[in-house]
């Protein structure tokens, strides 16, 4: 069995769990993952890999954050604490997101190799390439940190 169809398999043994539990909005949000994952393995024409199937779900939760967003400057609490609880759904799914301890070791490294490597101290003009050797060992570690927390990290190491 692929790993595309390990997860989807464990996704639909949630789905059955859940709707035997009766909770409405896990099984909603489960749903909504198969059918974002179904609907991104048709648009490739191909089963998707797991760095793939990471992606789709880390899209989710951004898409999520920005509804979460919106509903709190429109007043709208419920909404907001709904999208939250959608967002601990799709998490379960994803590798653990690193604390920022293990978040900031990690862009020194690569600050570090990027420092060696040009021989001299990048500076925030750097911040590209910085991302990009921060972005490769998360992956290469199966890791996950939100664009945006890293992104100020690198700014303001590089800053400093």
């Amino acid at each position: 069995m692929t790993e595309a169809g390990a997860l989807e398999a464990q996704i639909t043994q949630q789905v059955i769990a859940a709707m035997k539990a009766h909770d409405g909005v896990r099984t909603t949000t489960l749903r909504l993952i198969k059918n974002a994952l179904k609907n991104k393995a048709i648009e490739k024409r191909a089963p998707l890999t797991a760095a793939e199937e990471q992606q789709a779900l880390a899209t989710m939760i951004k898409q999520r954050r920005d509804s979460i967003d919106q509903f709190t400057k429109g007043n709208r609490p419920e909404l907001a604490a709904a999208e939250a609880a959608e967002i601990v759904v799709i998490e379960e799914f994803l590798p653990k997101a690193l604390d920022e301890s293990a978040l900031q070791n990690l862009v020194a490294e690569a600050i570090a190799e990027v420092a060696a490597a040009s021989g001299q101290k990048p500076t925030p003009k750097d911040m590209g390439t910085v991302m990009k050797a921060v972005q490769a060992k998360l992956q290469a570690a199966s890791l996950r940190a939100e664009g945006r927390v890293v992104s100020e990290l690198v700014k303001k190491i590089l800053a400093g």
